[in-house]
């Protein structure tokens, strides 16, 4: 029970915000319309089940005018029904697409919200495959929680709608058991509600594994599909070790895994199966051994055995709800667990950035750049680097350079305020523009213009501006391809990639530029290019650089390095 009120608490809290936003209408009069038609569906189902009696009598009595009237009559019920049916399930897809779209939205924004992203991938990833997590478990929880509410309060609807009429029936046929009467009120509903809960018990009893089961399928399915990406990111790394057949042995792990568990699933779906299987076959049989006896009797018309058979499945199919969608909510109750993860991820990679003992980034107003007991820690706590009491004046030129391992890279990652492990202050100038160009550079996929503009919309720039900041860094030839959409870091080698992202420094001219080995794939005659450029396009620009070729000396006013301290840590220090 603690477990079932735990989920669903946990469906509210995530189902709620979007009857809360600006959606809210929209969403809320769709729900409300097909709510709606579901209890219209309910009450032409009673009058069907009125309409068994009458038509089933008819027959008995061989009544050619009362049967042509009911066979008009349900003609009439049957278009109704169709209608409803039809616009029922339009109204539940647009429902559904709209509520999706804001979760995906919603989810996204929180996600990459103020590198949030990268701070869950810090901690652990608890959250595992984001990715799969905002696409198939969104759309599962919204399919699977608005077709298993509706169910339900059509179960209940029906089972309130019948219970009456059964119980009525139970008197006007009462139970015979040998050629003996039972007076026992309402009989047919206590062996409906019998039946039902015996049938929910033993299917708990044999399924409630599936939703273990389907959380690990979903996560050995993610698993598989992002190493196939990672292959595929990296084609060129993997053909030139000729690593195809590590990969192959690789993949084929994972795919064991969603194999196995397949089969898991497999074997436990066939337990159920058979078991809701015979107990549907057996429902269909079972309200006529009941009442049959009276109808041998003479005590009831067939008819009225029809109308008590229909009734009878209807109140026994009500109750027996979960039964019929056992597979669907042990697969709900997967997702729902996945999506609680998910926030929990968030939630914990938010509170990361905001928690009082990390690093604290502030603005100031004098200076570019100012470290101040600033101690970084690696995500498990152990110290890393300590860098104190350093100041980065506007227009200048540091160059840093130490041991791989050193904390250099992450004291960027500080000062861009993504690292949230350690302590003390960054004090960066106000208002000013920042840009960290790494190693290996994001290319999105998308048309060259696009890849330069990035981070910015690709209007942000005239095609002229592009053109000229190709130029500048020595890649005239693709000027005329700024419209040409393909995953370049595929087409491109790692220089021209390096060459690219400085391409887009010289378009965005930030107020600080921090260059983490940007141009180590550059020979050293075109890296001595770039850096003059630099100095030439973005003179007043606070560049930080991390390299280890001694040719960059030159490019830099000042030099820092981090040096070991004996117990493990580096400090920062001129050099």
């Amino acid at each position: 029970m603690n477990s079932i009120r735990s989920t669903l608490a946990t469906v509210w809290r995530i189902a709620a915000p979007y009857f809360r936003s600006e959606d809210r209408w929209a969403g809320g009069g769709l729900l409300a319309a097909v709510i709606a038609i579901e209890l219209a569906i309910v009450a032409i189902t009673v009058l069907i089940n009125q309409w068994n009696s009458r038509f089933y009598n008819a027959l008995q009595e061989r009544n050619w005018d009362a049967f042509v009237s009911e066979i008009i009559y349900f003609s009439v019920l049957a278009a109704i029904f169709i209608v409803l049916a039809v616009y029922q399930l339009y109204l539940n897809q647009w429902l559904q697409i709209r509520w999706r779209r804001w979760m995906t939205s919603h989810y996204l924004g929180e996600w990459l919200h103020d590198a949030n992203h990268y701070r869950m991938q810090l901690e652990g990833d608890a959250a595992d495959n984001p990715d799969q997590r905002m696409t198939d478990d969104v759309k599962l929880f919204v399919d699977r929680t608005l077709n298993i509410g509706v169910g339900l309060l059509s179960s209940i609807v029906t089972l309130a709608s019948f219970v009456v009429i059964l119980w009525g029936l139970s008197n006007e046929a009462p139970l015979h058991v040998f050629g003996r009467e039972f007076a026992i009120p309402g009989y047919l509903v206590w062996g409906a509600l019998i039946y039902s809960v015996l049938g929910t018990i033993l299917t708990h009893m044999i399924g409630w594994p599936l939703v273990g089961i389907d959380y690990r399928q979903q996560q050995y399915e993610a698993d598989f599909r992002f190493n196939l990406v990672r292959v595929r990111e990296n084609s060129e790394q993997i053909a030139l070790l000729n690593g195809e057949d590590a990969e192959r042995e690789r993949l084929l792990v994972r795919f064991r895994r969603v194999v196995d568990n397949w089969l898991a699933i497999m074997s436990r779906t066939k337990k159920i199966t058979a078991f809701t299987a015979s107990y549907n076959q057996a429902s269909v049989i079972f309200p006529y051994v009941l009442v049959a006896p009276a109808y041998f009797a003479n005590k009831i018309q067939l008819g009225g055995m029809m109308q008590t058979a229909s009734a009878f499945s209807s109140v026994q199919g009500a109750l027996s709800f979960f039964i019929s969608i056992y597979r669907q909510l042990a697969e709900w109750q997967a997702v729902v667990n996945r999506l609680d993860g998910f926030e929990a991820g968030i939630a914990g990679g938010r509170e990361l950035a905001t928690r009082r003992e990390g690093i604290h980034v502030t603005q100031t107003g004098d200076g570019a750049i100012d470290l101040k007991d600033l101690a970084l820690q690696l995500p498990n706590g152990t110290p890393l680097v300590n860098a104190d009491k350093f100041s980065f004046r506007k227009g200048e030129r540091t160059l840093m350079t130490g041991p791989s391992g050193s904390g250099k890279s992450t004291l960027f990652r500080a000062i861009a305020g993504i690292w949230p492990f350690g302590k003390g202050r960054i004090g960066v100038q106000a208002g000013a523009t920042l840009l960290v160009l790494p190693q290996k550079p994001y290319l999105p996929f998308g048309t060259l213009a696009e890849v330069l503009a990035y981070p910015a919309k690709p209007d942000a720039y005239d095609p002229a501006a592009l053109g000229a900041a190709l130029d500048a860094v020595g890649l005239s030839r693709l000027g005329g391809r700024l419209g040409e959409e393909a995953s370049w870091p595929h087409v491109l080698s790692l220089g021209e990639q390096q060459r690219v992202s400085l391409a887009r420094a010289l378009l965005m001219k930030p107020d600080i530029l921090l260059l983490d080995e940007s141009t180590s794939a550059i020979d050293e005659e075109g890296e001595a290019t770039l850096y003059r450029l630099i100095e030439a396009q973005l003179p007043n620009t606070t560049v930080m650089s991390i390299g280890h070729r001694s040719t960059l000396l030159p490019f830099h006013k000042d030099r820092l390095e981090a040096k070991p301290q004996g117990d493990g840590v580096f400090r920062l220090a001129p050099a």
